[in-house]
């Protein structure tokens, strides 16, 4: 639970500008969709610029040791928004709901959209849903969103050329799409209702802004050709990515498949670029409307970088320094970029080596908004951190699990990172310790030289969960 919150509400409030102390800040929060920790300027790519995402940071904090919730998108965002790691949080996997939709939060918990809501915020999501089917307790307007735009299923937004969208529980067919023909590119569509939401909004009302993109997931589909030629230029030949059945759009499509490529190296940083000029068109029209002092603007990726539709992370280098993709619990697959913005608040140009997660946000709120949750959390509010203050609580550990690929655990505590594997075929695997002070790369197994911190871990391992029956992590969980 956020313990002093009036102690850490003091604090925040003496360090606002004079400007900023009559109203609470507008809350702009931007998820990317399987970006790799080395996919920004800022963090090290080289194939391509990300001029305006680096400029947050610039103005703002980049936490280099912040982790995403999972390694996938449906448990990732249900540790983001109920502030529970996958050990307690509802969603742990990806598991489908037919015809179309996910594996439903239920609506007993806080979450972050509700917390703003009690706070007297206006909330609204623009992008991927994929915590709840239509009408089911995890649908957008059953978890606190007011103005809904985007998919609700996760697996739909494979497909960045939908035959519809969600828009308030209703769906909105697109001009030109039918799942064969490919007119209205959903990303551009998503954006500018997100530029409208801010267009049209009443200043006199504090708002809160989720805008969980689909890029860069695959599959890969940029909107400008152009952009498209000019990474085609500079990267010359590549392999081209060949759907199998069902991938490319017509009669026999699978809807969660991916289309053929023929440039899936050029296509991807075209798909980056776009993102990053729609960052850069947010910043600018919260400047144009006066607003952009008092935003708040988070930019973090849901995990690290995926492996699907023709995508060749290696070539951009896009888990950074880091081993593993999407779904492994190595750094590589959960260890993400986190870029904070505040300018009444942040002094720019900061960087925070601070231990972070997604579970964080929601006591981080919590304190900023000086309410106090009736439930408990696994985070730990970063609000000092944020406003520059020395007393920044730590967590006593992090952890995951997931439950695909055999089920797999991980848990960092201070320097120390452990990782297992085959959990459903072996429930005593053993674990792996990594030095990541040392070792951030995690090529050397310590486990053997150290046996009294392997011992530790698996102690805090055999406590860190809850068995939840709907996503087994070890076989007959009930």
């Amino acid at each position: 639970m956020c313990k002093n919150l009036s102690f850490w509400l003091f604090l925040f409030l003496i360090n606002l500008s004079a400007s900023a102390q009559s109203k609470r800040p507008n809350v702009i929060f931007i998820l990317a969709d399987d970006m790799g920790y080395g996919d920004l300027g800022i963090t090290g790519q080289e194939k391509f610029q990300t001029p305006n995402i680096d400029q947050l940071a610039k103005d703002g904090i980049l936490f280099t040791q912040h982790y995403a919730g999972s390694t996938v998108c449906a448990p990732s965002r249900s540790a983001f928004l109920t502030g529970l790691h996958t050990g307690h949080t509802p969603i742990r996997g990806n598991k489908e709901m037919q015809p179309e939709g996910q594996y439903p939060l239920p609506d007993s918990l806080m979450t972050i959209p509700k917390l703003f809501k009690q706070a007297g915020y206006t909330t609204a999501a623009f992008g991927k849903w994929g915590l709840g089917f239509p009408e089911s307790s995890g649908s957008p307007e059953n978890q606190g969103i007011d103005e809904f735009f985007g998919y609700n299923c996760q697996r739909l937004a494979h497909r960045y050329y939908p035959e519809y969208l969600w828009k308030n529980g209703e769906k909105l067919f697109l001009e030109g799409n039918d799942w064969t023909e490919k007119s209205t590119y959903a990303p551009d569509l998503i954006h500018r209702e997100a530029l409208n939401f801010i267009k049209k909004y009443d200043s006199g009302k504090p708002f809160f802004l989720y805008i969980p993109l689909i890029i860069p997931h695959a599959e890969l589909a940029a909107s400008s050709a152009a952009r498209i030629e000019k990474y085609h230029q500079k990267f010359g030949p590549e392999k081209a990515h060949v759907a199998g059945k069902g991938g490319d759009y017509g009669p026999e499509m699978n809807l969660g498949g991916y289309q053929s490529n023929p440039y899936p190296r050029a296509t991807f940083a075209a798909m980056m670029e776009e993102m990053d000029l729609q960052v850069g068109e947010i910043v600018q029209l919260l400047k144009e409307r006066g607003m952009d002092e008092n935003t708040l603007i988070i930019f973090t990726t849901d995990n690290g970088p995926h492996l699907e539709g023709g995508h060749d992370p290696e070539f951009f280098n896009s888990n950074g320094p880091y081993r593993g993709f999407k779904r492994d619990l190595y750094e590589g697959g959960i260890r993400v970029p986190l870029i904070i913005r505040w300018p009444s608040v942040i002094s720019g140009g900061r960087v925070s080596e601070h231990a972070s997660a997604f579970w964080d946000f929601l006591p981080t709120f919590s304190a900023m908004l000086g309410i106090q949750l009736d439930q408990e959390t696994d985070g730990v509010s970063m609000l000092p951190t944020i406003i520059n203050q020395e007393k920044q609580n730590s967590h006593e550990y992090l952890y995951w699990e997931f439950i695909e690929q055999g089920g797999k655990q991980a848990i960092r505590k201070g320097n120390w990172k452990g990782v297992r594997t085959g959990l459903q075929k072996n429930p005593d695997a053993a674990l792996e310790l990594y030095d990541l002070e040392t070792d951030p790369e995690e090529n050397y197994n310590l486990a053997e030289k150290y046996p009294e911190i392997v011992k530790e871990l698996m102690q805090d391992l055999s406590q860190a969960r809850t068995i939840n029956p709907f996503f087994q992590l070890f076989s007959g969980e009930k």
